[in-house]
Order: structure tokens, then C-alpha cells, then sequence
């Protein structure tokens, strides 16, 4: 068994249930829309969004059939932001396999991205579902407002740690979030565990945005993806951050020359990466993502043991632990 098989252990039954109901939700009687979202089944990913609704609702509660709607309402929006991201980003690849965005070209892409954004938005109307709604709705408009947020401070370099916090609690850390209070409110918690548990699922989604930034600047072969990705977008994330407000004036110029030469030759982007280890902004990233995750796992802390408690104390090292 893997690991995320250990972690599934006290939601096994819960996730094969829902894995038929999202499959069954996303029929249609349209063939290239069938065609489009079988595609997008047979790629599924590591469902770790779905296992945090599931596990924070039976953390709480006996889950329900809110529950399932509130893990169907993730998943779609999940699954239609990484459609529209490969539109935006040009991207031709999504977790070793060929984007939608790749084989049928962004128009179809950004319609399939809509389309799962209105079944989402249909599955909780008609399962009456608003206070869902209302949660995973507000996790859309922030997730936008910070993808906005970081084109603009991209543009200008100008980005600050505090800016950069800023942006990733919207972009990453908000979806996380939902994920862990619609769980909890599925299972008819109070508001306060309600406000507890999206708290928990912030600190998480931070912790592993930090993580996806250190494993940019990872060798290829370790990490099974290109080096350098937010270099060549010109995204100042975390441990280049640090190491800028940590350099000299020359030092800077260097690398902002660099940066901006890096989209045309990959040969830029090496000296980047020696540069933000030497400066230590690794290590800062790490002791920072750490210190995130330490948050989450002190307000897990104050639930009695369970088997539960533990799947979830796992989930929250996996996404720190994990080489991609």
C-alpha cells in the first residue's frame, strides 16, 4: 500500500462512493463533451482535495450526503481551474499527459473550464446546498483575485514577502481551505469549528504552495518536472524572494537580467537557482513551510485520537513530504 492508501484507510468506502457519483455527474449527451471529460477522468490526480472534505467532515461528524456534494463542488472547481491555468499559461502538458488546452485548443478548453464550473454550481443548487456554495463560491472569487494579483506584481518585480503571502493564501491557500470547512460544514458543525477547520485547511495550503515553489528550484530528476517553471514565468516566489531582499543592488540587476532572459535560454535559469541557495532562500522557504505546517497540525491537536485524526496528521506531512 502507498501511502495516500493508508491515509484513504478510514474513507475507503466514502472515496469509491464518490468517485461513481462524480463520474456519473459528469455524463452528458453531448459526445465531445463525454469525449473531453472522460479524458479528464482517466488523469485524475492524487484526489487529495476530495480526501480533506471527507476526512475533516468525519473528523467532525457522521458524513452525510452534503458531504458528497461539497467534495463534488471541490473537484469540479478544482479540475476547471487547471484547465483554465494550461489555457492561460499556454501550457501543453498537465501531470505527464497532454492538456485538453494541447489536443483540442483553448477554445474548447476554456468552454470545458466553464462547463465544469456551472455543473458545480448546478449540483449545488439542486441539492440545495447554499451554505456549500457560498463557501466554495467565495474560494473561486479569491483564487482569481490573487491569480490577478501576482500577473500585475510579476510585471513590475516588485513583489515582498507580505505580498507574496498575500497572493498565495488567495491563489492556493483558499481552495485548501474550502476543502476543510464545507467539509466540516457538511456534517452540521457550529460555526466557530466551522471558522477552526478553514483555518486549518489555510495554514495547509500555504505550507504546500511553499512546497510546490522549493521543488521549482529541485533538479529534474529528482522531481519529474522542469526546473525553473516560475523563473521562466517570471513569478517571484518564495526563496527568490528572500534571497533579492537579501542582495546587493548589483546582485539584483544580475538577476533581474537574468529572469528576464531566461523564457529564450534555459542557460539563465541555472545561475538563478545557484544564486537562491547561496543566499539561503531555500532554507527559508523550508523553516517557513514547517512553521505553516506546525499551525495546522497544533489545531488537529485538539481533537481527541482517532484514526482519523491520524489519516489527516498524515495528509498534512504528505503535502510537505512529497518529491512533486
Amino acid at each position: 500500500m502507498t501511502i495516500l492508501d493508508n491515509i484513504k484507510a478510514p474513507i475507503k468506502d466514502e472515496m469509491k462512493s464518490f468517485e461513481a457519483i462524480f463520474k456519473d455527474s459528469m455524463k452528458s449527451n453531448i459526445p465531445l463533451l463525454n469525449l473531453v471529460t472522460n479524458y479528464l477522468l482517466r488523469r485524475k490526480g492524487k484526489q487529495m482535495r476530495p480526501m480533506f472534505v471527507f476526512l475533516t467532515a468525519k473528523l467532525n461528524g457522521n458524513i452525510t450526503s452534503d458531504t458528497y456534494t461539497a467534495a463534488s463542488l471541490i473537484e469540479l472547481l478544482h479540475t476547471a481551474t487547471l484547465v483554465h491555468d494550461d489555457v492561460v499559461d499556454d501550457s501543453n502538458e498537465r501531470r505527464g499527459l497532454f492538456s485538453i488546452n494541447a489536443i483540442w485548443k483553448s477554445k474548447i478548453a476554456v468552454l470545458m473550464g466553464d462547463y465544469l464550473l456551472t455543473k458545480g454550481l448546478l449540483i449545488a443548487v439542486e441539492n440545495k446546498a447554499y451554505d456549500l456554495l457560498e463557501i466554495v463560491s467565495e474560494a473561486v472569487r479569491e483564487m482569481i483575485k490573487g491569480e490577478l494579483l501576482q500577473i500585475q506584481r510579476s510585471r513590475s518585480f516588485n513583489t515582498t514577502r507580505e505580498h507574496y503571502f498575500e497572493i498565495i493564501k488567495m491563489k492556493t491557500a483558499t481552495l485548501i481551505s474550502a476543502c476543510t470547512a464545507s467539509g466540516t460544514k457538511s456534517v452540521g458543525s457550529s460555526a466557530d469549528i466551522v471558522e477552526q477547520m478553514k483555518l486549518f485547511g489555510e495554514y495547509i495550503g500555504i505550507a504546500f504552495q511553499i512546497k510546490d515553489d522549493i521543488l521549482d528550484y529541485q533538479l529534474h530528476g529528482i522531481t519529474g518536472k522542469p526546473s525553473g517553471n516560475d523563473i521562466k514565468d517570471k513569478k517571484l516566489t518564495l526563496p527568490l524572494i528572500y534571497a533579492l531582499e537579501n542582495s546587493s543592488f548589483l546582485e539584483k540587476k544580475s538577476i533581474f537580467i537574468k529572469i528576464n532572459k531566461s523564457k529564450k535560454k534555459s542557460a539563465n535559469i541555472r545561475p538563478i537557482i545557484d544564486f537562491v541557495t547561496s543566499k539561503g532562500g531555500l532554507d527559508y522557504a523550508t523553516a517557513a513551510m514547517h512553521e505553516y505546517k506546525e499551525k495546522a497540525l497544533e489545531l488537529l491537536n485538539s481533537y481527541p485520537d482517532s484514526d482519523v485524526k491520524t489519516a489527516l496528521n498524515d495528509l498534512v506531512n504528505y503535502t510537505i513530504d512529497r518529491k512533486k
